[in-house]
């Protein structure tokens, strides 16, 4: 299964709208579900047309503009989609500033839709803080093997739950990368993994220690 398809809310969980319908039906729509944005499909609900903006409507009624007027009159992001099985960085830089992308299926039909919420609790997920004990972030130049030698040293002292490298192509000299140790990590091991770090050069720039309720 492709992983996009995991966190998108399908088509018959939203509120849409289609393209045949009025401005002022759209306004109508959009204030009862309080969204300020949603999906304009085609008539037969198969196509993704563009999304429709609650302040657009309201501007354009402001400005005295025909509310009876088709609601594609002002349709935005109609090429603001991506497909289920696009890679995650393509759908990660594609979303942006949306509230959500459109999301279609290998026919170009419409299947859903993946919000930035849906987006940043995958990502959390992926950290395994709820796993973890400690998060240590560490500073290296960048080389290459780096990555693999600082996994190298970390793994003879504990296992590594999670791995993210950050600041890539921000700065010539220094990447951070941050590693989250597992529950069973002690401050000895720490103690040790952290000087073995640092006599490879690396430096350990911030240990955090992740507050979990006691059971």
């Amino acid at each position: 299964m492709p992983l996009l398809k995991t966190i998108v809310t399908k088509k018959n969980l939203l509120t849409t709208v289609t393209e045949d319908i009025t401005l002022e039906a759209a306004l109508h729509i959009l204030e009862e579900s309080g969204f300020r944005c949603v999906p304009i499909l085609s008539e037969d609900g198969k196509k993704f047309i563009g999304n429709i903006y609650k302040m657009h409507i309201y501007k354009h009624k402001s400005e005295g503009g025909d509310m009876s007027l088709s609601v594609t009159h002002l349709v935005k992001n109609q090429t603001k989609y991506v497909h289920l099985v696009d890679s995650f960085f393509h759908v990660f830089f594609s979303i942006k500033e949306l509230p959500f992308i459109a999301v279609l299926d290998p026919d170009d039909n419409f299947y859903g839709i993946l919000t930035h919420s849906a987006l940043l609790s995958m990502l959390e997920q992926s950290w395994n803080i709820d796993q973890g004990k400690y998060v240590l972030t560490v500073a290296s130049r960048g080389i290459q093997g780096d990555l693999a030698l600082m996994t190298k040293i970390i793994s003879k002292f504990v296992s590594i739950t999670s791995c993210i490298t950050l600041d890539v192509g921000k700065d010539e000299y220094i990447r951070r990368t941050i590693f989250t140790l597992p529950q069973e990590t002690t401050e000895e091991m720490l103690e040790k993994l952290t000087k073995s770090l640092e006599k490879k050069n690396f430096k350990v720039v911030e240990t955090e220690k992740l507050n979990h309720e006691e059971k």
